[in-house]
């Protein structure tokens, strides 16, 4: 095994993130049938915020509070009830994306493994116990308890304090968003891994070290003897 540590993004790399089927299931308690019409628009409003949250210009607190908040001006609720609400929601239909167990299963023992994601703490947290997967990973790094999300190299670089100081050349980041965790990665020196499962085309000027479509095409990279 070339790598004494492995990170790991979490939506959409380890677990399934169907945030379509999320908002409509949040949205019954609410009376509400929530359209695909409807998640386009919401997609509309999301997308830039969480550009503008891993480009630091605005706090995680004003994304989840800004997506929801022309629901909330609708339903008359706040719109922290409204995330909460889609917290639960995503918690209670994630699962593991196909591979994730047997990966993780492979490399237990063979290096350490940690996870850094610009997810949310309440999310990453009840969804790591539900999966029963918590106990693959030494270091769980949460953009939101770090102040700074990826790409930033400081979550990077809190990340690794934490590790103990690895050797950056001889730790993995593995993810799905080139714009985050790819980029990130490289920027803070390590090798990376870019999880492209939907055929999505490189963004300029970034290079990943592997390309993998699946995570079973990542554990026989791994794991070949």
């Amino acid at each position: 095994m070339n790598w004494d540590w492995i990170f790991f993004d979490a939506d959409e790399t380890l677990f399934t993130f169907d945030s379509f089927s999320g908002l409509q299931r949040m949205f019954l308690d609410y009376s509400v049938t929530f359209t695909a019409e409807d998640f386009q628009d919401y997609q509309a409003i999301n997308k830039p915020l969480w550009v503008d949250y891993q480009n630091g210009a605005i706090t995680s607190l004003q994304l989840q509070h800004q997506r929801f908040q022309s629901w909330a001006d609708r339903l008359s609720v706040q719109p922290g009830d409204l995330n909460s609400a889609f917290v639960n929601a995503m918690a209670e239909i994630c699962a593991p994306l196909p591979g994730a167990v047997s990966l993780l299963n492979a490399l237990q023992g063979k290096c350490k493994m940690g996870i850094i994601t610009n997810g949310f703490t309440a999310l990453q947290q009840i969804r790591l116990e539900r999966t029963g997967l918590r106990d693959h990973f030494d270091l769980i790094v949460i953009s939101e308890q770090v102040g700074v999300a990826k790409p930033h190299p400081h979550i990077f670089d809190y990340a690794l304090e934490q590790a103990g100081n690895p050797a950056r050349s001889r730790v993995l980041m593995v993810g799905d968003t080139a714009e985050s965790d790819i980029l990130g990665g490289m920027n803070a020196g390590l090798a990376t891994c870019w999880l492209n499962a939907h055929n999505r085309t490189l963004p300029e000027g970034i290079n990943p070290t592997w390309t993998v479509t699946s995570l079973s095409e990542l554990e026989q990279r791994l794991c070949k003897h």
